[in-house]
């Protein structure tokens, strides 16, 4: 696409744009009293509860990509040095909510987190975790996952208790992940006795799904919902992986059922956005980051308590609580401007990986999650040779089979996918892996042969 395109030449954006977003909308409250920045110039967005009063940042640390490095046996491990510095940072700027899983990193999230955190007073700061069953559902295993997320992030109750990526599956699952081995019947125990504050579940799967969960409002009586919110998934949304994101929370709405989200960056493509994208966003705000523009978006609809990212560096971080630290709710006009971003998006053939690593390891070596991360960015920087015919194609030809060399060695690459399917059931965006492996493959092999 012309990176010179207009916007009047853009994609009419569908419908009337939505009514201006502010805080005095019904939901969750902004809150009062919020906390200074660093510099004395900002202060932090909260959102209150109205349920029980629980002041939350509206900026919310998403402990799924905390910075790993080489034990000496060679092993991926958590950075834990590195984690305390970006909690410290976090926590003094008034981030006090803080998600993890015991599916994360291998395992290894919530221990970092517990060290983290633990070194500030309890009530000060609140947890949410998952029960991510997804391998062993028996009760025993269950049981044993909750007790020892306990244990890892040194605690004595939960704040924020979710059903990890339920909606996959639909109600035969659920009933067998958490249902038929008693699972529920103990965690709405555990919610009266006060381990579990607020009861809820993370959602991915489709508009029958979702339906159907909320309909179990009346005997479970779900406290929150996490959701996968963002300007492209609000109206453009496949309807099978996931649901347009205007529905959910508009069903969630009705029910003054309080959303926190996830993926916001979807999965970090909105802050590498494509270049014609990322020149019309920067025209607009020279100062702001391509990534705020996403955070606004999910901040603006005050049902929303907390807004999760996960932030591997702390030139990350720095640029987050810039974003929500004197927080900017869109115009309405502001809106239908990312409406026409969205549009003009999802003409990249991208590959909707959020890079959760959940299906690693591969039995057959593939670093699946560095694949898709490499096309991705080789399509949103426009760096994908085409034909013979088009300009400079063979520096680009060049460049992307270096770059991919480089990215991923050559053992872990595409053409090792034997398509044994392992690892579609462990993704929570059900993307069919071995498809978009072979469809990279057989691009990547075009390259080679020079067959384009």
């Amino acid at each position: 696409m012309d990176n010179q395109i207009k916007r009047r030449d853009f994609l009419k954006i569908m419908g009337a744009g939505t009514a201006a977003l502010g805080a005095s909308a019904v939901g969750c409250a902004p809150g009062k009293g919020k906390k200074a920045a660093s510099d004395g110039s900002k202060e932090m967005e909260y959102r209150i509860n109205p349920r029980n009063g629980d002041k939350i940042s509206l900026l919310g640390y998403g402990c799924m990509r905390w910075p790993m490095v080489k034990d000496r046996n060679g092993r991926d491990v958590i950075d834990q040095d590195t984690v305390n510095e970006l909690v410290d940072h976090a926590y003094k700027n008034g981030v006090n909510y803080y998600d993890t899983s015991p599916a994360y990193l291998q395992g290894q999230s919530e221990g970092a987190a517990g060290i983290a955190l633990s070194r500030y007073p309890r009530n000060t700061y609140y947890i949410a975790t998952k029960l991510s069953n997804f391998g062993d559902r028996s009760w025993e295993a269950t049981r044993r996952m909750y007790e020892e997320s306990y244990d890892e992030l040194r605690t004595d109750y939960f704040d924020y208790y979710l059903l990890h990526n339920i909606g996959g599956g639909g109600l035969p699952m659920f009933s067998a992940r958490y249902e038929d081995n008693g699972a529920m019947e103990y965690l709405l125990k555990e919610r009266e006795k006060g381990r579990i504050r607020n009861l809820g579940f993370s959602f991915h799967g489709n508009q029958q799904a979702f339906d159907d969960f909320l309909k179990l409002d009346d005997k479970y009586h779900w406290d929150f919902v996490q959701i996968q919110m963002n300007y492209v998934d609000w109206r453009h949304a496949d309807g099978f992986r996931n649901v347009n994101a205007e529905y959910l929370y508009n069903e969630l709405d009705k029910r003054e059922i309080p959303i926190t989200v996830m993926e916001p960056l979807q999965g970090g493509r909105l802050s590498r956005v494509p270049e014609n994208v990322a020149n019309f966003l920067k025209a607009r705000e020279p100062d702001k980051s391509v990534a705020s523009w996403a955070f606004r978006f999910v901040g603006s609809h005050p049902r929303v308590l907390t807004a999760l990212s996960g932030m591997t560096y702390m030139e990350h971080l720095v640029d987050n609580l810039d974003t929500f630290m004197g927080f900017q709710y869109l115009t309405e006009e502001e809106e239908r401007f990312l409406e026409e971003m969205a549009v003009l998006m999802r003409e990249y053939p991208t590959v909707d990986c959020n890079d959760c690593k959940y299906c690693m390891p591969c039995p057959y070596g593939l670093d699946i999650p560095e694949i898709f991360k490499h096309y991705n960015n080789c399509v949103n920087e426009g760096l994908i040779a085409q034909s013979e015919a088009q300009e400079g194609f063979k520096s680009l030809r060049r460049r992307y089979l270096l770059s991919y060399d480089r990215a991923v060695p050559t053992l872990r690459q595409a053409d090792h996918c034997t398509g044994c399917n392992q690892c579609v059931e462990h993704c929570p965006q059900s993307i069919k892996i071995p498809q978009e492996l072979h469809r990279i493959d057989a691009y990547v092999e075009k390259l080679r042969q020079g067959l384009l």
